[in-house]
Parts: C-alpha cells; sequence; structure tokens
C-alpha cells in the first residue's frame, strides 16, 4: 500500500513580494491598445529635434445621404487649412503654427505638436462635389459630403419562389 501525503505547498502569490500592485486586466487592455510605439520613443524629446508634427484625428461616418468628417484642430486657423475633393478623395491639409519663443525663456518639456498635416480619404461612392461644405467651429472641423441621387441606398425587395 502507498503512503499518501499531502503538502501544503506554497502558492505563486505567496512566493511573490507584495509590492502594492494588483493586475487589473481591463486596464492592461486599455494601455495595449492605445500604445503608440513611434511617440513613446520620442516622449520628453522637444519636437523639433526629432520632426513630430501635428496630425489630428478624424472621425468619418455616414448617414442616408451624405458622408459626415469632423476633425479636432485647435489652434488651427481658417486660413491655414484647405479642403478639396477630387472624384471620390478628399484631401484635406492644413498647419498648425508654433507659438513664439520669448526671450530669455527656460522650456522644461515641450509636448504640444505642430506644423503641417494631409489626410486623404477616399469615398466609396460618387458624391456631389458641388455641394460639398466645411466649417471651422471652436477648433473642430466639419465638412459634409452629399451622396449623389445615385449613390443613395434603395431598398430591393426580395421575392420567394411560389411552389
Amino acid at each position: 500500500m502507498a503512503n499518501l501525503s499531502l503538502r501544503n505547498e506554497p502558492s505563486l502569490s505567496s512566493l511573490l513580494p507584495d509590492l502594492g500592485y494588483q493586475f487589473d486586466p481591463f486596464q492592461a487592455m486599455r494601455e495595449m491598445l492605445r500604445w503608440d510605439p513611434i511617440s513613446d520613443m520620442y516622449r520628453g524629446f522637444p519636437t523639433e529635434r526629432v520632426g513630430i508634427t501635428f496630425n489630428p484625428m478624424f472621425d468619418l461616418s455616414e448617414t442616408h445621404d451624405a458622408f459626415i468628417l469632423q476633425a479636432d484642430m485647435p489652434g488651427v486657423v481658417e486660413k491655414d487649412l484647405d479642403v478639396s475633393l477630387t472624384n471620390n478623395r478628399l484631401v484635406v491639409s492644413g498647419k498648425r503654427e508654433t507659438d513664439s519663443e520669448v526671450k530669455g525663456e527656460t522650456s522644461y518639456r515641450a509636448e504640444r505638436t505642430w506644423g503641417s498635416f494631409s489626410r486623404t480619404f477616399n469615398l466609396p461612392t460618387d458624391v456631389d462635389a458641388n455641394k460639398v461644405t466645411a466649417e471651422l467651429k471652436n477648433g473642430v472641423l466639419f465638412v459634409q459630403i452629399p451622396k449623389t441621387g445615385e449613390s443613395v441606398a434603395k431598398h430591393i425587395p426580395v421575392h420567394a419562389d411560389k411552389k
């Protein structure tokens, strides 16, 4: 007959030192999804030395009769923006100027970006180029691109065979 004995093995958590840190899988996932390895390489460096420029983020949505584009553009003025549409290609370009430096001032950290940007969007259907509107309001660019009558979705009924 075999001798069976039960041992109280220490758990992994009891072997690790208590650092006051509790693992949160949801926080870890949020950090992984927003990770940008390129910007992490340059964090803390002045932007003019490494060439990081202003790059606004865009939202593009579609309604029944138009495409809607929105972009946050703080500090960009109307004269520095250009919106153009050729065939199904929308190009939004512009620039944000840097603040002028003050003589005798010491800068300890520079995180705000500036410079030129250009974004191109390929639209999937025919659009009415004559009715496109663009508005810069409170630092947000709104572009509305109406669809042509031919490109508006139409409901097509499905008929089944009657046997």
